[in-house]
């Protein structure tokens, strides 16, 4: 049973997020509508959504009832009206541009009932500024799921500067009910907290190979291998207490007086870009993709997280 008050939601976008958030809030309970502009991306979307439903069954990451629920609670459409006016939580999933993000915070504002929550699953904009057309932007706030969000267990909940601060907590409680680990995050700030974190890690990662100090496979062994390693049980700062503040300082003097400190993307990336080696996309960034299978790529770090989640349930499970 859903204990929180949200019996309905609606997830606006279809694309590489809005299915997996929708499986996150059917999983906990809540009656969930995927939309899209039109009938078959829906439908698509929708289908996306059921075949990762299947997979945590599969794995045994949702129960047999709990994904069966799951499908019955799971819908599909491209009325826009109807699907947000009625839906007690609305989270939106759409392209990373901050006039797409106001104009359809203003209209869900418009239709929605005022105790209705607006969540934006932006990455990085300002969910003050994304709400500053609204009636109510105390009823705004942001949760940002990680990629792929059926899989990842973080979701960041940003507090604009006019968010309720018991609207915060509502949907903490929330998430935490739909199996996610919700972190707070108190200042509306670009980047947020992790965005924040793995920014400066790229723009280092770029810069040691900018500079010849290695190349691009061995910054990611080095990440995958090392501290990377670590991270999912002994966090940045724990790692810090645990060698100890005083040695801790001394490393940190020294080495960030030879870090990149210069603001925006690194001068190798932007040649890159300008030479139209975009990645996966193009065939060609810091990889060469015509000799590797980015699905394979993505099947190898969507396999380490189900394992990972599975180990964690079972050390939970009793003895």
């Amino acid at each position: 049973m859903n204990p929180t008050r949200f019996e309905s939601a609606a997830v606006i976008g279809t694309g590489m997020m809005g299915p997996g958030i929708a499986v996150t809030l059917a999983l906990g309970g809540l009656r969930t509508t995927l939309l899209s502009r039109r009938e078959e991306t829906a439908r698509a979307g929708l289908a996306k959504a059921l075949s990762q439903v299947d997979l945590l069954e599969r794995h045994e990451l949702a129960s047999p009832e709990a994904a069966q629920r799951a499908r019955r609670l799971l819908c599909a459409s491209a009325d826009f009206e109807a699907a947000v006016a009625g839906a007690a939580l609305v989270v939106e999933s759409g392209p990373e541009t901050m006039e797409y993000k106001q104009e359809v915070f203003e209209r869900m504002d418009a239709i929605t009932p005022a105790e209705a929550v607006l969540a934006s699953n932006t990455s990085g904009l300002s969910i003050t500024a994304i709400a500053s057309r609204c009636r109510r932007p105390e009823r705004v706030l942001t949760t940002h799921f990680w990629n792929p969000p059926h899989l990842m267990p973080l979701v960041e909940i940003v507090k604009g500067e006019r968010t309720a601060p018991e609207l915060v907590e509502e949907i903490r409680c929330l998430l935490e009910h739909c199996g996610k680990v919700p972190v707070v995050v108190y200042k509306d700030t670009p980047g947020q907290l992790g965005n924040r974190l793995q920014m400066a890690l790229v723009r280092e990662a770029v810069n040691i190979v900018e500079r010849g100090i290695a190349d691009a496979e061995a910054v990611d062994l080095a990440a995958r291998t090392g501290f990377g390693l670590r991270l999912p049980v002994y966090g940045i700062l724990e790692h810090q207490d645990m060698v100890g503040l005083d040695l801790g300082i001394r490393v940190v003097d020294y080495v960030t007086r030879d870090l990149n400190n210069e603001p925006g993307a690194p001068r190798l990336m932007r040649e890159m870009v300008e030479r139209g080696e975009l990645g996966v996309k193009t065939g060609k960034g810091f990889y060469d993709w015509s000799k590797r299978d980015p699905e394979e790529a993505r099947a190898r770090r969507d396999n380490f997280v189900l394992e990972f989640l599975k180990a964690q349930r079972r050390r939970r499970e009793p003895a």
